[in-house]
């Protein structure tokens, strides 16, 4: 392009031009504090680069459309890149309008916890509603806003083309609105929220890290990787919400051991005590201040099995606690002289009885 020629397409700019390709030119270089500041929970680092490059994308093609119709197709008032431009103007103010509407109805109408030192708000039923409504509302009038840029001037051919995406949805609904439904269900029990310890069925122990749109996200703290649920299939499961306490004194755990019947019952129940106390002493996050129960829950053939009831907390550290306080209770026995290991029958009938 020669200098004259760019002398006259600046020349020819108004007022409204400059700010169109000043506003856009700005959002492209502040887009990325902007979305960290209206940032709604946890993204991942490739959700927030998708975010970032999508607004850069579109505020760089808004550019190059203003550009080409100014540069090249100055004369045609009705031309194609006239109408591209003004449905990509929409797509990007829709985009952000429900960006925003977003984050301040999840600020409004979310709630508020503390999750890994972090305050966040997290997702309720309120705030899926309305959020769902504001991006249905957004949705319609970007929608007749397309329509009526593409030149749908009559009812006819813009019912017809509002009734093409409502035959779509709803021969798509059988595979997205049970999800919804099931998410707003969930929402609304308030069963379990963001941050809670739940165990479900295989014994998965996990936090719930996302109750989305369609599914429902939980991490594996015992193997430390991340599970996808649908939302449908959630409430078909049986979820335990270990963060959620029957009783003040915390979650109600117990370590189960098979110990031979030759062993006093007096030692056995002295052993668990001490092993108690040694666990509290090297803090591992037991409600100390409660005293364990130690009870018989089973009389096999081969040996008793005694359970320790014990109280925690701290339920994110449960596969933690567990462990440590199972490794506490196996120093003790052998100190003891206690043998954790199941025996053999000790007593065998030697002689079978008279007249069998």
């Amino acid at each position: 392009m020669q200098l004259p020629q760019l002398n006259e397409f600046f020349s020819s700019l108004s007022v409204l031009d400059y700010s169109v390709l000043l506003v856009n030119c700005i959002l492209i270089l502040f887009a990325k504090p902007i979305l960290k500041r209206f940032a709604r929970g946890n993204l991942s680092a490739a959700n927030f680069n998708f975010r970032l490059y999508l607004l850069r994308g579109l505020n760089l093609i808004i550019i190059l459309v203003y550009a080409y119709e100014y540069l090249y197709a100055p004369a045609e008032g009705d031309s194609h890149s006239l109408k591209l431009l003004g449905i990509l103007a929409i797509l990007y103010i829709a985009h952000l309008s429900n960006y925003f509407a977003q984050f301040y109805i999840h600020k409004w109408y979310g709630k508020e916890r503390e999750i890994g030192g972090n305050k966040v708000y997290i997702e309720t039923y309120q705030s899926r509603l309305f959020s769902i409504l504001i991006a249905i509302i957004i949705t319609i009038i970007a929608v007749i806003a397309i329509i009526d840029q593409l030149g749908f001037d009559s009812m006819l051919e813009a019912g017809g083309v509002i009734g093409i995406l409502g035959v779509m949805l709803g021969l798509t609904q059988a595979s997205w609105a049970p999800d919804i439904i099931s998410g707003l269900i969930i929402l609304n029990s308030d069963m379990f929220e963001e941050g809670d310890i739940v165990e479900m069925d295989g014994g998965i122990l996990g936090r719930v890290y996302k109750t989305k749109l369609f599914h429902t996200e939980v991490l594996n703290i015992t193997n430390n990787h991340r599970i996808m649920i649908r939302n449908a299939h959630v409430r078909d499961k049986v979820i335990h919400n270990l963060s959620k306490f029957a009783s003040a004194k915390g979650l109600r755990e117990c370590l189960s051991f098979n110990i031979g019947y030759d062993t006093p019952v007096n030692e056995i129940k002295n052993m668990f005590g001490e092993a108690f106390e040694t666990a509290c002493a090297k803090n591992i996050p037991l409600e100390a201040q409660y005293p364990p129960e130690i009870k018989v829950l089973e009389t096999g053939d081969h040996a008793v099995t005694w359970g320790i009831f014990y109280h925690i907390k701290r339920v994110d550290q449960i596969i933690a606690v567990r462990n440590d306080f199972r490794k506490v209770i196996l120093l003790t026995s052998e100190k003891r002289g206690i043998s954790l290991a199941t025996p053999f029958t000790h007593l065998q009938i030697s002689e079978a009885k008279p007249g069998l």
